[in-house]
């Protein structure tokens, strides 16, 4: 069988995946949430994309050959505008929304990964955030300018390979603010000044906070000890500016070493034709989802029916086909079909899911589905007390042999959605139909 393919954005061809070698695992980092609110189903995909990848990889190499790290950003302008409005600090806000996201990528089957760095613990420190400014300033590509730190763009001769924009294009998709500090409009922030108010770190440049793309570079580096890692991974949204600019900064303060020999991004989730965002409001949240009814099997399945690099239409129809499809699959586990942990090959062609569901009950531990107890599944937010009641009046109508009383019993039952199964040897059980 052949080895994991995978397409890489920077060369828009499908790369080999590094095979490790002692003391040199595959190294994964995806770009996590910011913490100002309850993720989003969109938020949600690359968490279940990058997952399968990291299953896939374990599965390839062994647990201890793979490291992932998935990060946290809480310190962002979001984040402050939150706590203003709540009254309370900004680690307040951070730590809250972080434990929503654990709790709901959890929910949606996703293994925990093996470093989950946050922004504020990696601001000093030898290869800090400050650290790696200071780094940028001494080699050439940073100045400083009223409080601030920049990285001048037109200092790395690379910068817009990885997005193929040319720069009049990615001034305007960056929307990048005009100031009287800039040596050019496209340069970007790498440190900006914090007032009284607003939580801030001493540096060299006064007391401030670090600019938004600077710190994925500096955590990849701290946590995963490599100044190249193997896999990098991320929205389509972030290709520009958020990846573009953490290329150009590691390269620069790496000597010229490639941040990532290959960058994966996922395609966006829509709602009708637009792409789901807060800012648009179209938005649904995997916590409101779950609350619904809906198992987090089914929204995993559902994110992974698409190819990852696709586009994805939320929809109800969606919810509810992915339901019956595991609805199917669970009856047959139910029955002694036993789904196992074989790779299927589709997998190894750039993570290609759709394919890969074909054969379902041949991966389904790979993709992070068929993961529960069969009876649990089909009793999944029932009322088991209730049930259990009137299965006992069953019972007692049959043994009596009332059996329009039982036929009442079963067909109110099946009304709410509940059937009732006789053996052989005249023991009940109860599902959800």
């Amino acid at each position: 069988m052949a080895g994991l393919q995978l397409y890489d954005t920077f060369t828009r061809t499908k790369q080999p995946v590094r095979v490790p070698e002692p003391g040199r695992p595959i190294t994964l980092y995806v770009c996590g949430p910011t913490v100002y609110g309850r993720a989003h189903i969109g938020n949600a995909r690359p968490a279940v994309v990058f997952d399968t990848l990291y299953r896939l990889l374990r599965h390839l190499h062994g647990p201890e050959s793979v490291r992932y790290a998935r990060n946290i950003t809480d310190i962002d302008d979001k984040i402050m505008a939150k706590a203003v409005e709540e009254n309370v600090d900004p680690q307040v806000v951070a730590r809250r929304h972080e434990a929503h996201y654990f709790e709901d990528m959890a929910a949606l089957g996703c293994l925990t990964p093996d470093f989950n760095p946050r922004a504020t613990e990696h601001i000093a420190g030898d290869h800090g955030m400050i650290a790696m400014i200071e780094a940028l300033i001494a080699r050439g590509f940073a100045y400083a300018a009223d409080g601030h730190v920049l990285f001048e763009v037109a200092k790395f001769e690379g910068y817009g390979r990885l997005s193929k924009r040319p720069m009049d294009e990615m001034i305007a998709g960056a929307r990048v603010e005009v100031a009287p500090y800039k040596r050019s409009p496209g340069d970007f922030v790498l440190w900006k000044p914090s007032t009284e108010d607003q939580p801030g770190w001493d540096s060299p440049w006064g007391r401030g906070r670090p600019g938004w793309h600077i710190e994925c570079s500096a955590m990849i580096r701290s946590v995963l000890e490599t100044e190249t890692i193997d896999i990098h991974g991320g929205g389509l949204d972030l290709q520009f500016p958020h990846h573009e600019n953490e290329r150009a900064q590691s390269c620069c303060a790496h000597g010229g070493a490639e941040l990532a020999r290959i960058w994966m991004h996922n395609g966006f989730l829509t709602m009708g034709e637009t792409k789901m965002s807060k800012s648009l409001g179209n938005i649904v949240t995997p916590r409101e989802l779950l609350d619904a009814g809906w198992p987090g099997e089914v929204l995993r399945l559902a994110l992974l029916s698409a190819h990852y690099r696709q586009p994805l239409q939320w929809t109800d129809a969606l919810l509810e086909q992915s339901k019956a499809k595991l609805d199917r699959q669970y009856r047959r586990k139910l029955e002694g079909f036993v789904h196992g942990a074989a790779l299927p090959a589709a997998l190894l062609d750039d993570l290609n899911t759709p394919e890969a569901l074909i054969p379902f009950p041949e991966g389904a531990d790979l993709l992070g589905l068929m993961q529960q107890n069969a009876t649990a599944w089909f009793s999944a937010g029932a009322d088991a007390s209730a049930i259990e009641a009137e299965l006992a009046r069953y019972r007692e109508a049959r043994a009596a042999k009332d059996w329009a009383s039982a036929d009442a019993i079963r067909d109110a039952l099946k009304a709410d959605g509940i059937e009732i199964s006789v053996a052989k040897d005249g023991t009940t059980s109860w599902r959800r139909a």
